[in-house]
């Protein structure tokens, strides 16, 4: 897995990550990591809110030597969820939390992890206030060289807008937002394309809690042309566009599979694939579009 993707920050990011979404426990952790390092992932993605990042780092302390990596080798993303009454001091704090949780001096990406506020309703007009303040304590900690690159998840056209008009001169490196066949925005890969941010997509392959999209006629149809799984053709189609994917697995077996994208979709098959959205389209995840 070679494929990069260069940042507005100047950091080469994988473009295949490992996600760690509702991945739990030290042995766990462990496992998936040492399968995940095995098959050639360099890029580990987490949250606050995943629960796991002291596990993680941990894991790495031990698994990084096994596989004869430095710290320097690997990419790691983190992202924090703005509180209220909790301000650019409070979340500064909350991300040394994180580098102190994942046993490292810095990390290469930190995401506001969502455009609304813990505590807050989403027609609340403080929201703004307190994405600000997150945006400012990003700011801060990529001037003083803990952040490497900064940027945010689930934000819509409008939520960047209004961020960029007061950024402190850092524009997003990333945006990391749900992106699949059934649901996707080209308008706002557009937007991305044109300010020079990396959108990253997750929930490539739906929801854990149903088959929907991986058992979708078309997908199914298309992997058996190829002679790849469905998991591989939703993951193939983002990849193929240069949008950046975060697969998560438990198993082996299934972190391998989702490593092994070197093939190509056909124009014709990648039209199908769009042409999903129209089709069946929906969503598996929250709906940053309400939060004002």
């Amino acid at each position: 897995m070679d494929l990069t993707f260069k940042l507005n920050t100047g950091f080469d990011i994988p473009l295949v990550g490992f996600g760690t979404y509702q991945i739990h426990g030290q042995q766990l952790i462990y496992d998936v990591l040492d399968y995940a390092l095995g098959a050639g992932y360099r890029h580990i993605d987490t949250a606050i809110v995943y629960r796991n990042e002291e596990f993680i780092g941990q894991a790495l302390k031990t698994l990084l030597p096994k596989y004869n990596l430095n710290r320097e080798d690997i990419f790691i993303t983190s992202k924090f969820i703005s509180q209220r009454n909790k301000e650019q001091k409070e979340v500064e704090e909350a991300i040394r939390e994180s580098l102190e949780k994942l046993q490292t001096s810095y990390l290469d990406l930190y995401l506001i992890h969502w455009p609304g506020v813990s505590g807050l309703q989403v027609t609340d007009k403080e929201n703004e206030k307190y994405r600000k303040a997150g945006w400012n304590a990003l700011c801060q900690l990529k001037s003083d060289g803990l952040l490497r690159s900064i940027g945010v998840s689930n934000y819509t056209v409008r939520h960047l807008q209004e961020l960029m008009q007061d950024c402190n001169g850092v524009v997003p490196a990333v945006n990391q937002v749900e992106w699949h066949p059934y649901y996707y925005q080209p308008e706002l890969l557009e937007f991305c394309r044109e300010k020079s941010i990396f959108l990253q997509a997750y929930s490539s392959l739906g929801s854990s809690n149903t088959s929907e999209l991986r058992s979708d006629a078309t997908v199914v149809a298309i992997a058996k042309r190829l002679n790849k799984s469905s998991a591989q053709v939703l993951l193939r189609w983002a990849v193929q566009q240069n949008i950046g994917i975060l697969p998560k697995a438990r198993s082996r077996a299934h972190v391998d599979e989702n490593a092994a994208l070197d093939f190509e979709i056909s124009e014709k098959d990648m039209l199908l694939l769009n042409s999903l959205r129209d089709t069946v389209g929906h969503k598996f995840a929250w709906d940053p579009e309400r939060v004002v």
